[in-house]
Order: C-alpha cells, then sequence, then structure tokens
C-alpha cells in the first residue's frame, strides 16, 4: 500500500497532463511540467495545491472556460480519474470564487457533484462552503442528499464534516452549531452502509464542539430509527463515550450503575519500554436491578514536561444482574509507534465504567537505553 504522500505521484502528474492536452490541445502546461519536477518533497496536501495552481496558472481565462475542459477531458480522456481529480476539482472551486459569480458558483458546485464518483470532491467544495456557506447548503440539501448517486449523497455528509481528513477547516461550519444537521438528517437512515459511515463520522466529528447538538439529534433518530441507526448512533457517539458523557451513555442505554470495583491491578510495577503489562479486574453489581456496562481503560501516560495526560481505549460491554460479577484483563502494549512518544517515568491505568474512573493503579516506564 503506498504511503500517503505518493497518492499524488509524478505518474499522477503524467496522467492529468495528458487528460488536459486531450481536451485543450492548444495549452502550453508549462506550469505542469514544472510541478513534476517540484512534486518530490512535498506532503500530499501541497502536492495537491501545487497542482491545482500549475492548473490555474496554464489554463487562464474565466470559469465557463475552465469548467469546458476539465468536462472535455473528463469525457475524452480514460485516465481521467483517480487522485488527479482532487486538484482538477480544486482549481474548479478557486475558479468559481474568484470570479465571484453566481452562475459560476453553482455550476461549480453541479461540477464537483458530477466529478466525485472518480475521485470524491469532499476536499475542494470546502472552498465553496467558505466562500458562501448558505448558498453551498441550499445545494448540498436541496439536491445532493437525494441524489440517486450514492457518491453525491456521501459527498453531502463527507465534504461538510467539521473536522475532515487533509482537509481545510471551515470556520463557518464550527461556529454554526447544528449548521450540517439538516445534511445528516436527511441521510442517516440512507440505503447505503458507504454514506451512513459518513454520516456516523460527521456526528463523530460534531462532538468534539457541540456534543448536546450531537445527543439531542442521535435522540431524535433513536426516536424514528430503522434496522442501521442504533449501530450508526453507536459509531457517532464514540468520542463521547471515550470521554464519559452522560447523555450519551445514557442515550446507549449505559445508566449510572452501583457498582462494586476492585482494581485494575497489574502484574507488574515497573514495564521495560517495548514490553506490556496486563491489567485486571473485577467488577460485581451491587445494585437492586440489572446493570448494562461499557468499561473502558484509560492509560494516563507521562508527557515531557512530567504531567499525566490520559488516552481511553475499549476494552469491553457487559450486562450484569443484581450480584452478578465480572471479569476483565487486557494486555496493553509500549511498543514503540510512530503516532506516540512514550516518556520514561511514572504512569498509570485506571477504568472508566459507564463514564466513571476508577482509582488509578501506578507503574514506572523504565528506558531500555544503556548507560
Amino acid at each position: 500500500m503506498p504511503f500517503a504522500d505518493e497518492l499524488i505521484s509524478r505518474h499522477t502528474v503524467q496522467n492529468l497532463t495528458h487528460a488536459i492536452r486531450a481536451a485543450a490541445p492548444d495549452a502550453t502546461l508549462t506550469a505542469l511540467h514544472a510541478a513534476a519536477r517540484q512534486i518530490g518533497p512535498l506532503p500530499l496536501r501541497q502536492r495537491a495545491d501545487l497542482l491545482r495552481d500549475a492548473l490555474l496558472t496554464d489554463l487562464p481565462g474565466d470559469y465557463g472556460t475552465l469548467a469546458r475542459t476539465v468536462r472535455t477531458a473528463r469525457d475524452k480522456a480514460p485516465q481521467f480519474t483517480g487522485w488527479l481529480i482532487w486538484p482538477v476539482t480544486g482549481a474548479v472551486a478557486t475558479r468559481a470564487v474568484q470570479e465571484d459569480e453566481t452562475a459560476a458558483f453553482d455550476d461549480a458546485m453541479a461540477l464537483l457533484a458530477e466529478l466525485t464518483g472518480r475521485l470524491s470532491s469532499e476536499f475542494a467544495v470546502r472552498t465553496l462552503l467558505r466562500h458562501d456557506l448558505d448558498r453551498a447548503l441550499d445545494t448540498i440539501v436541496g439536491d445532493w442528499t437525494g441524489s440517486a448517486d450514492p457518491e453525491v449523497r456521501r459527498l453531502a455528509s463527507e465534504g461538510t464534516r467539521p473536522y475532515l481528513p487533509w482537509a481545510v477547516r471551515v470556520p463557518q461550519i464550527l461556529s454554526r452549531p447544528g449548521a450540517t444537521v439538516p445534511i445528516l438528517d436527511a441521510l442517516y437512515r440512507d440505503e447505503s452502509a458507504y454514506v451512513r459511515r459518513s454520516v456516523a463520522n460527521h456526528l463523530n466529528d460534531l462532538s468534539r464542539d457541540h456534543p448536546e447538538v450531537v445527543v439531542d439529534t442521535a435522540r431524535r433518530w433513536l426516536d424514528s430509527p430503522d434496522a442501521t441507526t442504533e449501530r450508526l448512533v453507536r459509531h457517532g457517539l464514540r468520542t463521547l463515550i471515550k470521554r464519559g458523557h452522560l447523555g450519551a451513555l445514557e442515550l446507549l442505554g449505559f445508566a449510572p450503575a452501583v457498582l462494586d470495583v476492585v482494581g485494575p491491578r497489574l502484574d507488574r510495577d515497573v514495564v521495560p519500554l517495548g514490553e506490556s503489562v496486563q491489567l485486571t479486574a473485577s467488577i460485581r453489581n451491587v445494585g437492586a436491578s440489572a446493570a448494562r456496562l461499557t468499561i473502558d481503560y484509560i492509560v494516563h501516560h507521562r508527557k515531557a514536561n512530567g504531567t499525566l495526560t490520559g488516552k481511553t481505549f475499549k476494552l469491553a460491554t457487559r450486562t450484569l444482574a443484581p450480584g452478578e460479577q465480572t471479569e476483565v484483563m487486557r494486555e496493553h502494549s509500549f511498543r514503540p509507534i510512530t503516532t506516540r512518544r512514550y516518556y520514561p517515568g511514572r504512569h498509570a491505568i485506571s477504568l472508566q465504567i459507564n463514564g466513571v474512573e476508577s482509582d488509578r493503579a501506578e507503574f514506572e516506564l523504565a528506558s531500555t537505553d544503556t548507560p
């Protein structure tokens, strides 16, 4: 599998150049040829931006001229697909915004929908959302969510996500709680699992800043569910569940419970970097009614400044009758990974059950460096 940066490569530039040459044989394409030499050291999004800007340089003129060239390439060039679509849709959106005309804006929205099946237009639509959020949302809610094409319906949800990976932020979405909820309302029962997964990820994005909006939305959906709604809601509330948000927990049936928790117990006090620690715990329901439990564990990692910061991991889901006890166990590895740096010193592990954190069990993470 290629690295992310390799998704847009010199080969991508060559395909894009051939496709544009087929659509605009008189264009010099000097900037695209130069981009093939410049792309090497750049990360993915900067590669897309470089090719977007090269297209805008090599294809001067108004929005209509660019849109005709793009549609001709779409219809004539078989290689006009895949990751080269990202900079193409970026150029379409940028030229439409530069022109600042209603007709150009509306046609750009239409062209992004036409191209999204070749590679999602989710990154480019952000430019249009930033320029005129209300006009873009009118098209998305009015046209895209009802499209017969699941790629366009997914674009409606994915392109408007508050924290879409690799994409620029849309400040207007972040500052207007619930602005995109009508899109999700239209799609949460979509027949496509591909679309529904985007809705769940969008809902999870929203929960970072507006948890109450998310819980209220999920509650409405669960009041009018179909066979897939509960699973979608669970996925969409996953961050709130890890944070122990009581409203989200209760919505999924994890009400406060009366428990006797012994643990977590650790199998060692010192863990060499690169090895694992085993945690165990006993949980008894001492309440008068059955308790549905979501059981997580939190590893409190030591930071460079000596403070601890927690990361939550899923452990188990259990339903305990009154008086019933369950045992949980997990091995947690401290093998070095690229996404986390470990610092030697005191660490801790705790349980979180239905949002309530247990006492912490401390241990020493020891460096394997020799003096």
